[in-house]
């Protein structure tokens, strides 16, 4: 069991070091594996003039020191470039233990098989625009990788609306074994482009889309999580409140615990 959380983009050290502590905690009484994640950059914000994150130079050393304030802490961060992955593996290999293709750029040969090179943890997130089968195609540029996780984050349903096929994900995790199949429960209920020049969202449907996906049989979950999330500079009205993560994770386990 794995849960995969953090803010949507890492805002400061200590804003990030007491998200990590918290979720670390929780994830350690629920018997979940942990991992951190936020952004050093939102490359795909909505609109020009939104805030992006710290930047990749300063970020990656924040996480070193999040490191050395919580030695066992394993974090995750998504890439938009290959020079991005050389960035990381020359100064700050040591900085990330999961490397993350966003759904926009899953389909993007060069950056997966750069991801794949390297020696970390590779979780690609399904393209919104894609069907569960068209992954197959994209695991075929991952041969290279010791080891391959498919997030699932809704599938585009109209305009600014996404939807959570729980039969693709039954198939993904029936016809992908050996890659770990992740839910993602807080961008699955974002809006895209939905207020206009940002996204909108409806976070109070995070507990419950996180329950069914457990029910279904998935054991990874990814969430954003936000102690103010109406004041997030990204992706806030679909991040979970932090005074409610522990009653999400509580939920997903029993689930998991009752379906043995």
């Amino acid at each position: 069991m794995r849960l995969i959380c953090g803010p949507c983009q890492h805002e400061s050290f200590d804003h990030s070091l007491m998200i990590a502590k918290h979720c670390g905690e929780v994830a350690k009484q629920y018997g979940f594996e942990y991992i951190f994640k936020a952004s050093y950059d939102k490359a795909n914000r909505s609109s020009d003039g939104t805030k992006r994150g710290q930047g990749l130079i300063k970020t990656m050393n924040d996480f070193l020191k999040l490191k050395e304030k919580l030695p066992s802490l394993k974090i995750l961060a998504d890439v938009h470039t290959e020079d991005d992955i050389n960035t990381i593996e020359a100064m700050f290999n040591d900085a990330v233990n999961v490397i993350q293709i966003p759904a926009f750029l899953c389909r993007q040969t060069d950056l997966v098989k750069r991801a794949c090179a390297t020696t970390k943890i590779v979780n690609i997130k399904k393209g919104q625009f894609l069907a569960p089968w068209d992954m197959k195609g994209i695991l075929t540029k991952t041969s290279k990788a010791n080891e391959v996780w498919i997030t699932e984050r809704g599938t585009s349903f109209g305009y600014n609306t996404l939807v959570v096929d729980f039969t693709g994900i039954q198939y993904m995790l029936d016809h992908y074994i050996g890659h770990s199949i992740v839910f993602d429960a807080t961008h699955s209920v974002q809006k895209p482009g939905g207020n206009g020049s940002t996204s909108g969202g409806n976070r109070e449907y995070v507990p419950g889309l996180a329950a069914a996906a457990a029910a279904v049989g998935v054991r990874s979950f990814f969430m954003e999580v936000h102690d103010d999330p109406d004041n997030a500079p990204s992706d806030g009205p679909n991040a979970l409140k932090l005074d409610n993560f522990e009653k999400t994770v509580e939920k997903i386990y029993n689930i998991i615990r009752a379906n043995k």
